[in-house]
């Protein structure tokens, strides 16, 4: 009987053993999962960003710096394009030794504006500049009116045209042109006892004055001699271009109020309404050319 419950007592002891080793062993597992678990969650969850980050920062650095050598490589060529279709900016004496129909790229100043009209639909201008070292005269500039009128005296221009010749004028022809930063206005270079010479050439179009010279007589329609005449030969009437004869050293010129610039209301327009044979006169103008000196006025003093 003894024997009996002491081996069932060693049974129930060896049940109950086993029974916690087997709590023991399938515990055991979970945990280790669950360490690895976290472990495997956390670690390479850190690396991973860190590596991600490092790998988008490079690349967007990367890829900022060869847009932005792209970006600069493109606007560089682009200006540089642009500078060799507006044309290398010439000298006033680099102009003088252009052949005529060439195309001219110079810079110069609004020095007076003889008008503005629309042809077929397009705004033009006709314009007198000037830069330090000569001036150029503007013919038929493509001009809106709006255009026109931020281009007061000595604005800053760049102009691309054709050298152009018409009766002895050198001017420009079918110009663009840009405001550029700058302001000039020309003083009146006195060249009285340059008008028989043959340098007065290399002051075309330029701001010029003339002083003590003596009015002569022209002649009219009806062959009177008078002071000055509407249109170069009589025939025309106030608000006409006004012609009008001045002497310098024995030799005579014909002299022109030009009425696009100096229109019948204008001061020298009037002053030369005024004039009599004889009158002795000090004048500024323009030194327009055709077939020879003929310059346009734009002020006359009677002395």
């Amino acid at each position: 009987m003894k024997k009996n419950i002491v081996a069932m007592m060693l049974t129930l002891c060896f049940a109950v053993s086993a029974v916690a080793c087997s709590s023991k062993a399938d515990e055991a597992p979970e945990e280790t999962a669950v360490v690895t678990e976290e472990t495997t969650e956390e670690a390479p969850a850190e690396e991973t960003e860190e590596a991600t980050e490092e790998t988008s920062e490079e690349a967007t650095e990367e890829t900022t710096e060869e847009t932005s050598e792209e970006a600069t490589e493109e606007t560089t060529e682009e200006a540089a394009e642009e500078t060799e279709a507006a044309g290398e900016v010439m000298t006033h004496d680099d102009f003088v030794a252009a052949e005529v129909d060439t195309e001219v790229t110079v810079e110069t100043y609004v020095q007076a504006k003889q008008g503005w009209w629309e042809d077929n639909g397009v705004g033009q201008a006709t314009i007198y500049t000037q830069a330090e070292d000569g001036a150029y005269f503007l013919y038929n500039m493509p001009c809106t009116e709006e255009e026109y009128n931020q281009l007061t005296e000595g604005t800053k221009i760049r102009v691309t045209g054709y050298k152009s010749e018409w009766e002895g004028e050198v001017e420009i022809t079918d110009a663009k042109f840009e405001i550029l930063d700058g302001n000039f206005v020309a003083e009146a270079k006195d060249v009285t006892a340059e008008l028989a010479a043959d340098t007065l050439i290399d002051s075309q179009n330029e701001f010029v004055s003339f002083k003590d010279m003596t009015v002569e007589p022209s002649t009219d329609a009806d062959g009177n001699e008078v002071a000055f005449l509407y249109n170069y030969d009589g025939s025309g009437e106030q608000g006409s271009d006004l012609y009008f004869n001045v002497s310098a050293d024995g030799n005579t010129y014909t002299f022109t109020v030009e009425s696009y610039l100096c229109d019948k209301d204008s001061d020298v327009y009037k002053a030369v309404e005024g004039l009599n044979v004889g009158d002795v006169v000090d004048m500024e103008g323009f030194l327009y050319w055709y077939q020879g000196v003929n310059p346009h006025i734009t002020s006359v003093t009677v002395k």
